[in-house]
């Protein structure tokens, strides 16, 4: 299936900066008459927002587990796969996505160590091949971003792991978004000016190759 409108994703750890970063985007695609919509994951409807409540919060009365945690996250995205994403696309209105897939692979396939092979069965089943046009990955040391985190206020349930869950997050990110033709590498620890002119530049180049097809 062909869409007409495309997606763009943005990605990192905590404090890496993907708030101001989609504000960037968003100012691009003003510039260029480009009609957008904005999700979060997880989240970003009704049902996947209340999953997010419970992946997020670290108030709960039992233990969540590593196990319920990584197909909370799945079942989220596969409710805003197909009652957001997909009927925007489809209509030629492009999304702008705080994280998508790449997080999982990073937080839950990097950080909580699942193997490749069950990660990819989860993601066959809930995604069906489906992936971004582009993501823009802002990639900065675990210290430098949690410590901007931290100064954010209290901090999620993900947010409360070790400093070694987030090394093997950013890891895994900098490992699988080498490897992507489709992904941006930022460097997220450089002067907030020159990360959003490297932000501009990445979705300016894209919408110049999506103009010469």
């Amino acid at each position: 299936m062909s869409l007409k409108g495309k997606f763009i994703v943005v990605e990192g750890i905590e404090g890496a900066g993907k708030s101001s970063a989609i504000s960037v985007i968003e100012a691009v695609l003003d510039k260029h008459g480009i009609a957008y919509i904005k999700t979060r994951e997880p989240g970003g409807t009704p049902l996947a927002e209340s999953l997010r409540d419970i992946v997020k919060s670290a108030s709960h009365d039992e233990v969540l587990t590593q196990e319920t945690e990584l197909l909370l996250m799945y079942a989220s995205r596969s409710q805003l796969l197909a009652n957001r994403i997909l009927p925007a696309l489809e209509q030629g209105t492009w999304v702008i996505g705080d994280r998508h897939d790449l997080s999982s692979r990073a937080y839950q396939g990097g950080g909580r160590q699942f193997d490749d092979a069950i990660m990819n069965a989860i993601a066959d089943v809930t995604l069906k091949g489906f992936i971004p046009d582009l993501t823009v990955y802002l990639d900065i040391a675990p210290e430098l971003g949690l410590g901007r985190a931290q100064a954010r206020g209290e901090l999620d349930r993900i947010e409360l792991e070790k400093i070694e869950f987030f090394e093997r997050v950013r890891n895994k990110y900098v490992e699988l978004a080498t490897a992507s033709s489709s992904t941006d590498i930022v460097d997220a620890s450089q002067a907030m000016t020159d990360v959003h002119q490297d932000v501009k530049s990445s979705i300016e180049n894209f919408i110049a190759q999506q103009q010469g097809k």
